[in-house]
């Protein structure tokens, strides 16, 4: 035998030795493990102390109540707000005695009380057809409502929900909790408790459980108290660990990174200097302040959205594809949808994403990809190394106390689990700032949203579902890039297989894929073109808009009485290029743009031009139109346009004011302005 076919049995059978072996679906067994069971709680103002049991061993926490409670009287406010989500953490044994003389005891009610309570409130909620439950969206996450084949309600983490359930639906249990206040006084009323709070138990121990619920309905408060287990094999991030990470990927990515791919490392290298050349000369050419007032709107025909899509078959060098659009706003539509998809895939997830970060929504989807891969799922996660590394630097503000991140998100995915990770590389320090994610190859989704806690709660954000044929073509990017991503590099991508297209007989209307590549402008020039001949209107919102070339284009769009309107934040997650953002806004607002200001951080990306809808990850700045690998879906269907006016664009224009006088501008700003353009 030659030791070329040594070499390679030997490393086969070092491959199966290590091979996690895979498990049957996550079913709907109940835990036989006891239960929790509070055995004595006590209040003050602003705290609350509980006493329970597992088994045979006690424990103690203690919580504030202040932060859920109301500053008014009852009568003063209207209702109650959302349940607050309370971290069940053991602490020391506490003096219970000196506790009872300077606190009030809580009424406890048993697994019993909470039962007949649980059945008559969600009678009408949770659906009894067989296989079926609903969403519910909690603080600190999305749970799903089920009754089991046995009958049973059953109420798990939307990630433990059984393969072979279906979401019927979404409810928001805070439209309910007045009409529940009669029903509670009713069952207060049956347990002769004559008090107007109560902490129920619940027995729920299953995975992120919720085995104690305080209700108040004098302050019209409600609080679940989350049990949650840490993973045993989750390695604590270590100081400086994220900058030591960083350095050894940044040497990694212009050492041995740049044989391996050599092609694609001397593109991006030409690009980007011969994109700083071009921003060098156009960076001379400033916006002006107008001489005259800016011309009143015009009435003039939309632009002839036939003879555009003949052009982009010209520009573009291929036809359009085809299938169907679902616009998700915000985490609270996407990330649920997203989570569901993954619990009910039958083959294969394709996660894509610029940052896969390491907060506790990180987490809660990587610990459903690693069981989903024991489970016989093909996994596979592209992320861009620099970018999540850097994001993993970085917190919400709305992380919750305590919370473990691991060492290395791409270790912790990897461990244990069957899940097959790759990091991009950041040759020249260019990124991937695609984010798509596609289930069987035949559901995407496609956006602006990443992994994390962010654009779960944080952030006003977009991502796009998308069926049919188009799907095909991402499948075919994705596995470019993951290929490319693998030992082999550029060679990987000489000796593949083309991607078997799957979704060729699917129906819907006319899509396209616009990109961002080295030497590939896509996105850019067709919205300046775009711009350019647009008649009617121009809708955009996006997170960073820094393009000079782009805002001189709408300013021209303004002049020929075009109604132009801009969402834009001045809340961002990177500090100087909000000073370019202020210098934008008040060029635009000088030349008679309409200019709203979202209150907060919106991170969405899209724009409708005169009935063109284009959207997806790229942002307005240098970055994502010259640099950076970007993927955006664009159409001008009529239904679909008129659902993203809808869905974004109209709530935005509402709740986003209008600029009426421009922004405080600094010394600073010009030269962060220069500079801007070469780093946003």
């Amino acid at each position: 035998m030659s030791p070329r076919w040594l070499l390679l049995m030997t490393l086969a059978l070092c491959a199966a030795c290590t091979q996690v072996e895979t498990r049957p679906p996550l079913g709907e067994e109940v835990p036989d493990d006891p239960v929790l069971e509070a055995e004595e709680a006590w209040y003050s103002a602003d705290s609350y102390y509980l006493k329970y049991r597992r088994g045979d061993e006690v424990f103690y926490t203690a919580g504030s109540l202040l932060t859920g409670r109301h500053l008014k009287p009852a009568e003063s406010h209207s209702g109650y707000g959302p349940a607050r989500v309370e971290p069940l953490l053991p602490q020391p044994p506490l003096d219970w005695p000196e506790l009872r003389e300077s606190m009030t005891p809580i009424p406890i009610l048993g697994i019993d009380a909470w039962t007949r309570f649980r059945d008559r409130i969600f009678a009408d909620i949770v659906p009894h057809r067989r296989n079926t439950g609903v969403i519910v969206s909690l603080e600190r996450g999305d749970y799903f409502f089920f009754y089991d084949s046995q009958g049973r309600f059953r109420a798990r983490r939307l990630i433990d929900k059984p393969p072979w359930y279906r979401v019927s639906g979404r409810v928001d249990l805070v439209e309910y909790y007045d009409s529940w206040a009669p029903e509670l006084q009713n069952l207060l009323r049956e347990e002769g408790i004559d008090s107007d709070e109560v902490l129920f138990n619940t027995g729920d121990l299953e995975a992120g459980a919720i085995p104690f619920i305080y209700i108040n309905t004098r302050e019209q408060l409600v609080v679940l108290m989350l049990y949650e287990e840490v993973p045993a094999e989750l390695t604590a991030e270590l100081p400086t660990s994220h900058w030591l990470q960083a350095l050894w990927h940044f040497v990694g990515s212009h050492t041995y990174s740049i044989p391996l791919r050599p092609f694609s490392s001397v593109q991006s290298l030409l690009a980007l200097l011969a994109d700083t050349v071009v921003q060098s000369g156009s960076a001379l050419i400033s916006t002006q302040p107008p001489a005259e007032p800016p011309p009143p709107l015009g009435d003039a025909a939309p632009m002839d959205l036939a003879a555009w899509e003949e052009e982009l078959d010209r520009r573009l060098q291929r036809p359009a594809s085809r299938g169907k659009l679902d616009f998700l706003v915000d985490g609270e539509s996407f990330f649920p949808r997203f989570i569901d998809a993954v619990t009910s895939a039958q083959s294969t997830v394709d996660i894509r994403a610029y940052i896969f970060d390491n907060d506790d929504i990180a987490l809660r989807v990587a610990e459903l990809l690693k069981r989903r891969s024991l489970e016989g799922i093909d996994t596979r996660v592209l992320f861009d190394g620099l970018g999540t590394i850097t994001a993993g630097a970085e917190h919400s503000a709305s992380l919750p106390p305590g919370h473990r991140a691991p060492l290395s998100m791409h270790g912790y995915l990897e461990e244990g689990s069957r899940v097959d990770v790759r990091s991009l590389k950041n040759t020249w320090l260019t990124g991937d700032h695609v984010k798509t994610m596609v289930i069987d190859r035949r559901l995407a989704f496609l956006g602006g949203m990443n992994i994390g806690r962010e654009y779960r709660y944080d952030w006003h954000d977009l991502m796009v579902q998308v069926t049919g044929p188009v799907v095909d073509e991402i499948n075919r990017d994705f596995d470019a890039a993951w290929t490319d991503a693998g030992w082999l590099g550029d060679f990987g991508l000489l000796v593949r297989s083309p991607s078997k297209p799957v979704n060729a007989g699917g129906e819907g209307y006319p899509l396209r894929l616009v990109y961002t590549r080295p030497g590939q402008q896509e996105i850019f020039t067709l919205q300046r073109e775009a711009i350019r001949r647009a008649r009617s209107y121009i809708y955009i919102e996006n997170a960073y808009f820094t393009d000079d070339e782009l805002l001189r284009e709408l300013i021209d769009a303004r002049r020929r009485g075009v109604d132009v309107r801009v969402i834009i934040p001045l809340e961002t997650d990177r500090g100087l290029i909000t000073r370019n953002i202020a210098l934008a806004a008040n060029q635009m607002l000088a030349h008679g743009i309409r200019v709203h200001i979202y209150p907060g951080f919106t991170h969405a990306k899209a724009a409708i031009f005169d009935g063109w809808a284009c959207l997806g990850s790229a942002n307005l700045d240098r970055l994502s139109l010259k640099i950076n690998r970007e993927t955006n879906i664009a159409t001008s269907h009529p239904e679909a346009v008129r659902e993203l006016l809808d869905e974004l664009f109209l709530p935005d224009f509402a709740v986003a004011p209008r600029l009426e006088k421009p922004l405080p501008e600094k010394w600073t700003d010009g030269l962060v302005e220069l500079l801007g353009d070469y780093i946003f």
